[in-house]
């Protein structure tokens, strides 16, 4: 059950590829993909069926759902330069860290540490703030966590065992 509303979160964010940003559908299709986020690990759990493979699914579906959200919002959004340095700064930091993980443990490692998933919470409420927090800062408040989570991350996967 928990990994059918993992998949349907990829489902779900394929067709928000055919949703205008901003608008009614777009925001429906985004608020049910979020609520997938949020539940499927607890069903899991509530069901004794969590596991590695429900794990790499979820991490699958972030992956498809963040990438479906920037490739839809980025055309509309004007964030300021250093947003794409800082972007690139911790997307180097996350291949540094997948690297090191797969050649130390022979496997693709994620970490669901609370920085993680506090980053997750901050991007998935950012279109949410753009009618009245500016952009800037609340580009700069994600960029800090997304940041410090990707260092801690690489920590946790990098530091001998």
């Amino acid at each position: 059950m928990a990994n059918l509303i993992t998949g349907s979160r990829i489902a779900l964010s394929i067709l928000l590829l055919f949703c205008t940003p901003f608008s009614a559908a777009f925001y429906a299709l985004y608020f049910a993909a979020g609520l997938t986020d949020m539940i499927d690990g607890t069903v899991a759990r509530m069901t004794g069926t969590a596991g590695e493979s429900g794990a790499k699914l979820d991490t699958l579906a972030d992956i498809v759902f963040t990438a479906v959200c920037t490739l839809k919002l980025l055309p509309v959004l004007n964030l300021p330069a250093w947003t794409y340095c800082c972007a690139a700064v911790i997307a180097l930091i996350k291949a540094f860290t997948l690297v090191t993980g797969y050649i130390r443990r022979k496997e693709f490692t994620a970490v669901h540490s609370l920085l993680n998933k506090i980053t997750g919470a901050m991007l998935f409420v950012f279109p949410l703030t753009l009618s009245f927090i500016e952009l800037r800062y609340s580009v700069a408040a994600v960029c800090i966590v997304a940041a410090c989570a990707a260092i801690q991350e690489s920590y946790y996967i990098a530091a001998p065992e």
